[in-house]
């Protein structure tokens, strides 16, 4: 199973470098590994230049059977640890860092009001992270904004949302009913780098000659909205992540309209349990 895992590593990087760092193994190994995999299947697999590799005949051959036999064995692990766990095995969701927590934990426990005997696990990790262990059977689902191939994954859309300015109540800001750009380009902003959205706003500003400041960065939301609430600058944020706090005001951005869509993915090689299906459902489901 090693040498399959390492064959497909050296397909997917097309360097045997790479596919060894991927795989933390040394590159040593792997190529012995890869040696004694072309020994039993009769010929070499890839084509070695300065490029990288690419796959000979026989290795486009192969290719295709060995991710089936490598997706088949992943699969049946997941089933025997899922066996092996506790008699009712919890639900477990993956959650990209940036999404919110507001309506998908009110979703959470509607879901539980009607079915009681269910359990959840919930994960927030990165996007790598979650589709990783999505992959390998460790989550049922994964909610996040990222996108991905509909080849590998089961896309079920929950919902839209928009990102607006959040600020101290105090800061100079608060009572605007919308912010420009121009004026955005003036403050000191609380920048989150691993936001979606942010490549995109910076696109925008910088289109319409303005750059923003970030006076902080942090990936933690949580930290961002303790910074916004001292005053120290603005954050922008989708609207589920944005706390109903007494301290802090929600403002759009005037004149421009940024949102994203949230969605549920499920790997299309991992059974599904009815129980996901309906969480997911709910999640998708307005509040009232």
């Amino acid at each position: 199973m090693n040498q399959i895992k390492y064959f497909l590593a050296i397909c997917q990087h097309r360097n045997f470098t790479h596919a060894a760092s991927a795989s933390n193994v040394s590159q040593p190994s792997l190529t012995t590994a890869i040696k004694k995999l072309e020994d039993e299947l009769g010929g070499a697999l890839f084509v070695r230049d300065r490029a990288g590799c690419r796959l000979t005949p026989l290795g486009k051959l192969v290719q295709p059977r060995l991710q089936n036999v490598h997706d088949e064995t992943r699969a049946a692990k997941a089933e025997a640890v899922r066996h092996t766990r506790l008699e009712r095995v919890p639900i477990s969701v993956g959650i990209g860092e940036t999404i919110g927590h507001n309506r998908i934990s009110a979703a959470v426990e509607r879901f539980r009001t009607r079915l009681p005997q269910a359990e959840i696990e919930l994960i927030v990790a990165s996007a790598s992270e979650l589709l990783a262990g999505l992959r390998e059977g460790k989550f049922d689902l994964v909610i996040t904004a990222e996108k991905v191939s509909e080849n590998l994954y089961r896309i079920s859309e929950l919902y839209d949302e928009d990102y607006k300015v959040v600020v101290s109540k105090s800061h100079p800001l608060s009572e605007r009913d919308a912010i420009s750009l121009s004026t955005l380009a003036e403050t000191d902003m609380l920048d989150r780098p691993n936001c979606e959205m942010r490549d995109a706003l910076h696109r925008t500003c910088a289109d319409h000659g303005h750059e923003l400041y970030a006076a902080y960065r942090s990936n933690r939301v949580d930290w961002l909205l303790e910074l916004a609430r001292q005053g120290s600058g603005a954050v922008i944020l989708p609207t589920t992540a944005i706390p109903s706090d007494m301290g802090l005001v929600s403002i759009p951005i005037e004149g421009l309209k940024i949102s994203r869509t949230v969605s549920a993915l499920r790997y299309r090689h991992q059974t599904t349990r009815p129980e996901t299906g309906d969480l997911i459902r709910e999640i998708a489901r307005p509040s009232a």
